[in-house]
């Protein structure tokens, strides 16, 4: 079985999960306040996980979990003990489709509701509704990615089964979770509502459930203790080892401020140099923390057995957990690779640029709205596709795909204006196109003649946009994406054949070709670890996953960032298993998930490659760009949008406008977004959504224009003494009472409303 790289699953974890108690230097779990897992068999209505192909069905389609490599039985992910269910038989149920079902807990007070969950054709999800024995009810927006996102879930599998046999590709479970009134007495969960499984149709899909009990007076949960390969600095040149430790408040009584936790890892031969501190946490919320420590007399990768230390207030107590010392350097295998992970400043970042720029940049066109204009090349080479009677009657049929290289110019191009107008934008990172599937590289290569240096603007543009984000805009970091495969290249033709008059069938040169025995071998894989030699970009940006690369180039890459001290970062379609964060293109529709993701899509309506067929009043608006950002930042996501500049360098002014307009609205809000974390509670409550910059504040967005009063049945952490200010309004705390439904009703006077803009933002912090 092939765990998730934070090793969240284990069968038998010491430390995860530990109840710390306020009994002040003694740790005690008490069965009381474990974890009760709630047995889901009477609702069971689907095989999801197959004893051999063809035996499950989860999705309707004739997929399923494989059950050899699924852990089956008491399990814990995260901290939270489960029960998976054992499939041992061809045709056994083993999960609940999300249609409405009533689930009937154990009568008891709890503070949160831990599932197992998964989605398929897409993420799924709806509300989720809590049953008191007084009558009452509270409710929470609960979702999940779809199982085929890859491999950032809690529970990971390599492969699924199918109705012929086994797929390769990573499905997996993931964590949600629901919050519970410690209050009042549960009686039974309603799950949402999704859709029976059928090919195309979202469902979600529920493996285990389990409840956290209150316990009263002061008291914590570890719910996630792990070593990572993350660092961040300490003192003077030194790096600090990063040790993440989520705690779950499951008790009645807040920590504040006058007693803080404070968090600490020690073992033989490692120290804490970096400790970490919760100073704000209500009941039934949670604190995910990261503790820096060294461990300078061991060799960078030892084994070692650990302790986590809380103490404050009245908790004191040390917790056991095994942990890896030290961050050791990378070998070819998947078991070291897939060890690495997203660095601090990517996950914080939240908002980046994408910036597709090419020989397609030249004709610049595709049906609106419907195709990208970046594949003109391969659509101009279907007699089905409209570009192909596009390129006859513009360009005529003796007219090849290269003649547009001499036009590809960047005669406007400036590096310096760009990099400036990235900062407008409130953009931490931008990522250039490299090479794209066309096979022209923006780079100089010494692999291929087919390079911008060599012809067209004679010029390295990669190198002139890094060298000038460098001296402008020391603070945005630099990527770099890669096409893995090239439409035409004649040594592995990704269309089956080299180039070719569309028309006639005749065949064409491969400009600047230079041939080469083995594709992969001699072209592919040698340019990826020349990118990465010359530029050092901090995000590796694959595509296509076609033909996969060498697993020597993340082992490049990864080392020479421990080397350089450059924290790097790598996506998820190099075409290996092993990768820090996945890429959903063009989705509207997002899941919280607790593992980093980067949504990419265009301003355009569909294209990454300028399309000069697009009319201004085609591009996403302001309010929509905006409204997108939120809602990925508040599920744990980045938004990389994209701009297409012209052939000639310059990026269209409905672009530029539209990035500004973005900027000025983070240059108000932007401390609700950048450095910000999920809610583990819950991502969305309508039009509403959340972030949380810990300790500090907590962020309502509304994504629509607010009316008199914004209001949430969401268990809002907030203490009557706190304040409500809205950013961006300068007409002081706005008044607010607790609703019925258990969260807040906040006061919106008009000329607040008057002072936002495409998304009204809300921050819950202590009164000054």
């Amino acid at each position: 079985m092939r765990m998730d790289r934070r090793q969240l699953l284990a069968t038998t974890v010491a430390a995860s999960g530990a109840l710390i108690i306020g009994v002040p230097g003694v740790a005690r779990a008490a069965s009381s306040a474990d974890p009760v897992p709630v047995p889901l068999d009477d609702l069971f209505d689907n095989n999801g996980i197959g004893v051999a192909a063809g035996d499950a069905n989860l999705d309707g389609s004739g997929y399923g979990f494989p059950a050899t490599d699924l852990p089956t039985g008491a399990v814990t992910v995260d901290g939270v003990p489960y029960r998976l269910a054992a499939s041992t038989a061809a045709g056994q149920n083993d999960n609940v489709v999300a249609l409405g079902q009533t689930v009937a807990v154990p009568a008891g007070k709890y503070v949160a509701g831990f599932l197992l969950v998964t989605s398929t054709y897409g993420s799924s999800g709806g509300t989720a509704t809590v049953h008191y024995d007084d009558g009452t009810t509270s409710s929470v927006g609960i979702s999940a990615p779809d199982w085929y996102s890859g491999s950032a879930g809690a529970v990971t599998v390599p492969y699924r089964y199918g109705p012929g046999g086994s797929d390769w590709h990573a499905v997996s479970l993931y964590a949600a979770q629901v919050w519970m009134d410690p209050a009042r007495t549960a009686r039974s969960i309603t799950l949402p509502t999704t859709a029976a499984p059928a090919e195309g149709v979202s469902s979600m899909h529920v493996f285990a459930l389990s409840l956290q009990p209150v316990v009263t007076g002061a008291a914590v949960r570890l719910l996630r203790t792990a070593g990572t390969t993350r660092w961040m600095p300490y003192g003077r040149g030194h790096r600090a080892q990063i040790v993440d430790v989520s705690v779950l408040n499951v008790g009645t009584t807040w920590v504040t401020e006058r007693s803080p936790l404070t968090v600490t890892v020690s073992a033989d031969g490692v120290d804490t140099v970096v400790p970490a501190s919760v100073r704000v946490l209500a009941p039934g919320q949670e604190a995910r923390v990261e503790v820096g420590v060294d461990s300078p007399g061991l060799p960078a990768g030892t084994a070692v057995d650990a302790e986590v230390q809380v103490a404050g207030g009245a908790v004191r107590s040390t917790v056991a957990f095994s942990m890896t010392a030290g961050i050791p350097v990378y070998d070819v295998t998947d078991a070291s690779l897939s060890r690495h992970q997203a660095p601090d400043w990517f996950t914080r970042a939240k908002f980046g640029i994408f910036i597709h720029w090419g020989i397609y940049s030249v004709p610049a066109w595709a049906p609106v709205g419907k195709q990208y204009a970046e594949w003109y090349w391969q659509q101009m080479n279907d007699p089905n596709n409209p570009t192909y009677a596009y390129h006859e009657q513009t360009y005529g049929r003796d007219f090849a795909y290269d003649d547009f290289i001499p036009m590809f110019t960047a005669a406007k191009f400036d590096p310096v204006a760009w990099a400036r107008l990235f900062q407008q934008a409130g953009a931490r990172y931008f990522v250039l196109t490299s090479k794209h599937h066309e096979g022209f590289c923006l780079f100089d290569s010494a692999y291929t003649g087919r390079t911008s240096v060599k012809l067209g603007p004679r010029r390295d543009l990669v190198r002139e946009l890094f060298d000038a984000a460098r001296s402008v805009a020391p603070e945005l970091h630099r990527g770099l994406y890669y096409s893995l495969p090239e439409w035409f290249n004649p040594a592995l033709p990704w269309m089956g054949h080299a180039p070719q008059n569309p028309y006639t069938g005749a065949p064409l040169p491969y400009t600047g070709y230079r041939e080469v025995a083995d594709y992969q071998r001699d072209l592919q894989v040698p340019q990826l670890k020349e990118i990465v030699t010359k530029y050092r970009p901090e995000v590796l940006w694959g595509d296509i996953g076609y033909p996969g690369t060498d697993r020597s180039v993340l082992q490049l890459y990864f080392n020479q960032g421990l080397s350089t001290g450059d924290q790097v970062t790598v996506n998820d379609r190099m075409g290996l298993p092993d990768h820090d964060f996945n890429t959903p293109e063009y989705a509207t529709s997002f899941s919280l998930q607790t593992s980093t993701f980067e949504a990419n899509r265009g301003i355009d309506p569909f294209s990454f490659g300028y399309n000069a067929a697009t009319p201004d009043s085609a591009y996403a608006t302001a309010d929509d760009l905006v409204a997108h950002l939120v809602d990925i930042v508040s599920k744990n996501g980045n938004l990389l949008l994209d701009i297409g500049p012209r052939a000639d360098g310059t990026i269209p002014e409905i672009m530029q406008q539209r990035l500004r307009e973005i900027g000025a609205w983070l240059a108000v809000n932007g401390e609700a977004i950048h450095d910000t974390t999920y809610w583990a509670n819950g991502a969305a409550d309508g039009d509403l959504r959340f972030t949380i910059r810990p300790d500090e504040a907590f962020y309502l967005h509304s994504l629509t224009p607010p009316g008199s009063t914004v209001g949430t049945g969401m268990p809002v952490p907030i203490r009557d003494t706190d304040q409500i200010t809205m950013l961006g309004y300068q007409g002081g705390p706005l008044r607010w009472t607790r609703n019925p439904a258990g969260g807040i009703t906040i006061d919106v006077p008009a000329a607040a409303r008057e002072a936002g803009s495409h998304v009204w933002t809300f921050k819950v912090s202590k009164r000054r």
